[in-house]
């Protein structure tokens, strides 16, 4: 009897282990106004069925259309998206009950910030409009200091409409963090800074810089596990772009097209995301196409198009790969709502799973997982 109470004992803590392995929180930057968002969301999500439940919302946060949470799960930073009058804002953050604390807001030292990451040291955010990068400390609590220094790229490129001045569309950490590479779509650049992360001025200095094909509109860059090699989605001409990478320099070692053949919509690249194991790379395309397309990763870095996959929604600018691989969440701005999709780990196929969350002008995904 006593063997067999053993047994279940076990069988019970292990399935609830399991449990919890699978349960997450998935919190949701948007796009406040002009829409019905009132700010940031959190989801219970488990990624065993994808089913989800809305936990809370922190309420009063202005266009939060980028986010993060930091390594230690005890903070969230996000963006306040708003013209000249942009901020970026701190919170805390109860990983056990998905509860948001709001701590403090800074300026964000240029025009609509677009992009947000955050270490134990710093937060830095790329300005699109301002064509800034700004870098503000944290402080014990959590909370940001103003900031400690403020990288400004000038220049344009030959797109006049879209590309008259720079617009910083994304900042990263390289994978070894001791970079920091910056996309720029208004200078058709891509830029990587030594990354000092205790200075009190000098956080960045420049190192390199590498340009891209004219009118491109880089965007979103993604490292392969390994480090050896990078992904850059363009924004407005429908093209991925593959990088060996070594210490912090690019070099660009092949251009493969996102769309059909027969595609003569309007280009919108917006994401792009690398599956966990490094098989299959994913990118978004919100012009006129709406879809995902999904390529195979050659252990050359090179990559195949295996085709497109309609996103069901109109705006897709955001996508995410849930921490079990098996799902693909595609958030919509125009239509206001997450398509969740089943994904193949041994093909990389996706489809429909019938499932979706209803939010306002979703934009930005963590996932976190709960205590």
């Amino acid at each position: 009897m006593r063997k067999l109470l053993c047994l279940l004992t076990a069988t019970v803590c292990y399935f609830s282990a399991q449990a919890q392995k699978a349960d997450y929180h998935l919190v949701v930057g948007t796009y406040t106004a002009p829409g019905k968002s009132e700010g940031i969301y959190v989801y219970d999500f488990n990624t065993s069925n994808a089913a989800f439940h809305l936990n809370n919302v922190e309420k009063n946060v202005i266009n939060p259309s980028y986010l993060k949470v930091t390594p230690d799960r005890k903070f969230v930073y996000a963006v306040n998206e708003n013209g000249d009058k942009s901020m970026v804002s701190a919170f805390s953050f109860d990983a056990v009950t998905g509860k948001l604390g709001f701590l403090n807001k800074q300026k964000s030292e240029g025009a609509d910030p677009c992009y947000l990451i955050a270490d134990d040291k710093n937060v830095l955010i790329a300005n699109y409009s301002g064509g800034t990068i700004g870098v503000f400390g944290r402080q014990a609590n959590g909370a940001l200091t103003p900031a400690k220094q403020v990288v400004r790229h000038i220049g344009s490129s030959v797109n006049k409409d879209r590309q008259n001045s720079a617009h910083v569309h994304m900042v990263r950490f390289s994978p070894d963090h001791r970079y920091v590479i910056s996309n720029d779509l208004g200078k058709d650049k891509v830029y990587t800074y030594a990354y000092h992360k205790d200075s009190a001025h000098d956080v960045l200095v420049l190192k390199d810089s590498i340009s891209i094909k004219p009118g491109s509109g880089p965007r979103h860059i993604t490292f392969s596990s390994n480090g050896k090699f990078a992904y850059l989605i363009q924004e407005m001409i429908p093209e991925v772009t593959v990088f060996s990478y070594t210490d912090g320099v690019f070099k660009k070692i092949q251009e493969i097209s996102m769309v059909a053949r027969d595609f003569k919509g309007e280009n919108g690249g917006s994401d792009i995301q690398l599956s966990a194991d490094g098989k299959f790379l994913y990118t978004s395309n919100r012009g006129t196409a709406n879809t995902i397309t999904t390529f195979a990763v050659q252990s050359n870095g090179h990559l195949i198009n295996k085709g497109q996959t309609s996103t069901l929604g109109n705006g897709p600018r955001a996508f995410v790969i849930d921490p079990s691989g098996n799902w693909l969440l595609v958030g919509h701005q125009y239509t206001n709502n997450v398509v969740i999709f089943k994904r193949n780990k041994v093909t990389g196929a996706l489809t429909d799973s019938g499932k979706r969350i209803d939010i306002g002008a979703p934009v930005c995904f963590e996932f976190v997982a709960k205590k």
